[in-house]
């Protein structure tokens, strides 16, 4: 069993999560709850749990408020943490530059089974909880535009420099990552998620497949259907509807 703690101010949405799991995820063992961020912080402590269904906001604060009193009491957090909100933009565009997972409210059972396939295999693989350190950075820093970004595979979270990265490449619906001095990594997502978080740090989609990071665009050839040369010395071809984009692009930097 996988042992766990709801912490949310609603008993309702309380009591609708546990019948959600008892229904969905069976092997989820709920050993405790709390309506507040101290109790919280208490039950965290105390119980050790596997995993954290943490709602956003609480009558007397906020879950980010209990994840950085553990932090500074205990020095880290280690345990999953599963936020749970409603469509709060600039939280969710943290935790998904935190590669955290979270649940919209009402939470979709679909979305909800694959959150806990994702635990398992963080358990399994014993992976760090770094990330979780990256999403309070981002949150205290109250910044719109972050630096750093969390990417999880199967052997854990790597944090990397957004800027470190020079392009990404569809494989299916996987992303591989290729980054300045460092073994390229492949991220069960699709690109086209990564194209939404990137494309305002300098990313450019230039082709169903590729998504480059304008900084490391070594020239733009015109022949041979339009290509593009990067640092790393990889060609890559330019989609046709892309073509006039990129060059508007460059003509004003």
């Amino acid at each position: 069993m996988i042992t766990a703690v709801i912490i949310d101010d609603d008993i309702n949405l309380r009591n609708g999560m546990k019948g959600l799991l008892k229904l969905y995820a069976p092997e989820i063992s709920i050993i405790g709850e709390a309506d507040n961020v101290q109790n919280g912080v208490t039950e965290i402590v105390n119980k050790k749990p596997q995993v954290v269904f943490l709602d956003i906001q609480l009558t007397d604060g906020t879950g980010f408020d209990i994840l950085e009193k553990i932090t500074e009491t205990e020095g880290k957090i280690n345990t999953n943490i599963v936020f749970i909100t409603a469509h709060e933009k600039y939280a969710i565009k943290a935790f998904r530059f935190s590669a955290l997972d979270f649940l919209l409210k009402p939470v979709d059972p679909d979305e909800l089974q694959q959150v806990i396939a994702k635990i398992k295999n963080n358990l399994e693989s014993k992976a760090s909880y770094s990330n979780i350190d990256l999403l309070l950075e981002n949150i205290s820093k109250k910044v719109d535009t972050f630096k750093r970004i969390a990417l999880s595979t199967s052997e854990g979270i790597h944090l990397f420099e957004i800027g470190d990265i020079i392009r990404c490449e569809s494989q299916d619906n996987y992303t591989k990552f290729y980054i300045k001095n460092q073994k390229s990594i492949l991220i069960s997502k699709t690109l086209k998620e990564y194209d939404e978080l990137l494309s305002e740090h300098g990313f450019e989609r230039i082709h169903q497949s590729h998504l480059i990071n304008i900084a490391y665009l070594k020239a733009y050839i015109k022949s041979d259907g339009g290509y593009v040369l990067m640092q790393d010395d990889s060609h890559l071809p330019i989609s046709q509807r892309k073509r006039e984009r990129l060059k508007q692009l460059l003509n004003t930097i």
